[in-house]
């Protein structure tokens, strides 16, 4: 290659066969062209083929293709600084030797830097096999971005394109003893030093791969190590940026994602001297950078497991986490407010205020309601040809007069609503008609509240869920009543002799209450259409859609309806 290429491609490898070839096929047949590529693949010391991989490519592709071998170094970093001495691109573009790129990624990052004089292109990436990567930065189109936009923060990966002469004009390197977050140190340098940062989100540029093995480096560390090298971040990044919201929306993915995650289900489990050090780190992260806007910022949960840590509350911190796994999480409503009651909540040896614990305006706390909305008793209670459906249902909160009802609500909960087994409802969202009597009194135990609802039934043909509905801070919430486990009442025959109903009370596949409601003995002409109802409805819908491409092609080509032509 004489002249110098456009980018170079650093691939930092070790032990990555199978995914490093279809990693190096990506890249040689990038659109942008060989002439223009120059990659630079470091052999960390691999004890599989990869090492042999990589001098195949090398020995197809010699004027594109260097490959450097070197003893095991212990992680990327030391092989990413190796290839960069060796760098001669204007650019400079990383590459996980697991991952891979769309086929026009380079030529597309490398034409909007040139054109808009970008020191940095963030290029879309996408997860593959689970892998999760974050969306929000590559959701609304090219643009420019500054470090502290919401969604670059936790787009902290060096995946990216790099101008070299910003690279080597302020000497960017990894730092070699991290054992995982290499790379954050120097992208987020990048990202403040750049003049312009660029975001490609039109094409998709980047596939991040999570190995059948879950064996990349991220999901191997253990909780020190990665408790260590995320106090090495956010240090490094405070020695970069002055205190202020610039730097806070930085360290405020450290706490959301890398301490939090030190802090998830499994945190119980540890033997308690490693839960002790775990809090000790957090506490001198927190001490330092953890400002009323990074708390506020955090939802709940997660602010409430950092808090504990923070205040050295071990024990409490374990019986959170435990205690939500299992039974979700109570509230306390105070007019116009709730407090997430978890473990420490105005505890005075704690001394945590109540902000850690208030349910703010952006959280969304169904997945913590749901657990503990239990239904305790349900029957049916008919009088003359009336029939009502009668339940009782523990409601996980306290202080509350109103503002919890049960409903019947028609529709299924949308897909989104399964995980966490609720959903918070738009302010807009239309909600069915409460009926009947409502009446709700405070649990035996005094930790949450008890809803007795009366629904009379409708002589109608329906399916509809059983939902109690639930203000939380200014937001209402959809849970739907479980009943798995639960005798339900045996089907009950109501209404009028002649034209009698059935009701039945159903768990559907989901756990969730259901009540059907239907004739006994319908016309033959109802039991006809219900049966070819949606067959029915799917041919005609294919016939009007068939209809309408034909007419489409007709006028296309040219052809008229005849002037004054009538149908018969």
């Amino acid at each position: 290659m004489s002249a110098a290429p456009d980018v170079s491609v650093v691939v930092a490898v070790y032990n990555t066969m199978p995914y490093l070839t279809e990693c190096l096929n990506s890249l040689v047949q990038q659109t942008i062209g060989r002439e223009r590529l120059e990659i630079v693949a470091v052999d960390d010391g691999s004890t599989d083929d990869s090492g042999r991989e990589l001098d195949r490519f090398a020995a197809l592709y010699p004027d594109t293709v260097k490959v450097i071998h070197q003893a095991n170094s212990g992680g990327p970093a030391a092989p990413s600084n190796r290839a960069l001495e060796l760098a001669t691109g204007r650019y400079v573009y990383f590459i996980g030797s697991d991952d891979y790129l769309g086929e026009e990624a380079l030529e597309r990052m490398v034409k909007y830097a040139d054109k808009h004089e970008s020191d940095v292109v963030v290029g879309k990436m996408v997860g593959t096999n689970g892998r999760y990567v974050h969306q929000a930065l590559f959701q609304h189109g090219d643009r420019e971005v500054r470090p502290d936009e919401p969604g670059v923060p936790f787009t902290l990966a060096n995946t990216k394109l790099f101008r070299r002469e910003m690279v080597e004009k302020y000497k960017l390197r990894f730092p070699e003893h991290m054992a995982v977050g290499s790379d954050q140190p120097f992208t987020i340098e990048a990202l403040v030093r750049a003049r312009k940062i660029s975001v490609v989100a039109s094409y998709t540029c980047y596939y991040a791969v999570k190995r059948g093995d879950a064996s990349n480096i991220t999901y191997r560390a253990n909780h020190l190590s990665r408790l260590e090298c995320t106090a090495e971040m956010m240090n490094f990044t405070a020695g970069l940026i002055e205190a202020g919201p610039e730097r806070d929306a930085i360290l405020h993915r450290h706490f959301l994602w890398e301490l939090a995650k030190l802090v998830q289900d499994d945190f119980p489990g540890l033997d308690r001297e490693l839960r002790v050090q775990i809090c000790a780190g957090i506490a001198r992260l927190a001490d330092a950078y953890f400002t009323d806007g990074i708390r506020d910022a955090m939802d709940v949960k997660r602010r409430v497991r950092i808090s504990l840590a923070g205040a050295g509350a071990v024990d409490e911190l374990s019986e959170a986490i435990t205690s939500e796994a299992e039974n979700g999480v109570p509230f306390v409503i105070e007019g116009a407010r709730a407090f997430a009651r978890y473990p420490g909540f105005r505890d005075p040896r704690i001394g945590l205020p109540d902000r850690v614990f208030e349910v703010l305006a952006k959280d969304s706390v169904g997945a913590q309601l749901a657990p503990g909305t239990r239904l305790l008793t349900s029957e049916w209670e008919q009088q003359g040809d009336g029939l009502t459906y009668v339940a009782s249902v523990r409601v996980p909160v306290t202080g509350v007069s109103d503002g919890v009802t049960l409903r019947l609500a028609k529709g299924a909960m949308p897909k989104s609503a399964d995980k966490p087994g609720a959903r918070k409802l738009k302010p807009n969202h239309k909600t069915p008609a409460v009926v009947g009597e409502q009446v709700v009194e405070p649990a035996e135990d005094g930790a949450a509240t008890v809803l007795h609802a009366r629904v009379p039934l409708d002589h109608v043909t329906v399916k509809r869920g059983v939902r109690v509905y639930l203000d939380v801070a200014g937001a209402t919430y959809e849970v739907p009543v479980r009943g798995s486990d639960l005798p339900m009442p045996l089907a009950r025959r109501w209404g009028p002799e002649g034209d009698p109903y059935r009701a039945s009370a159903l768990v559907n596949d989901k756990g969730r209450v259901v009540i059907d409601t239907a004739r006994m003995y319908p016309p033959k002409r109802d039991q006809i259409l219900r049966t070819l109802g949606a067959p029915v409805r799917k041919l005609r819908s294919l016939a009007g859609r068939v209809r309408s491409v034909g007419v489409r092609k007709l006028k296309s080509a040219g052809f008229k309806k005849p002037t004054g032509s009538k149908r018969k």
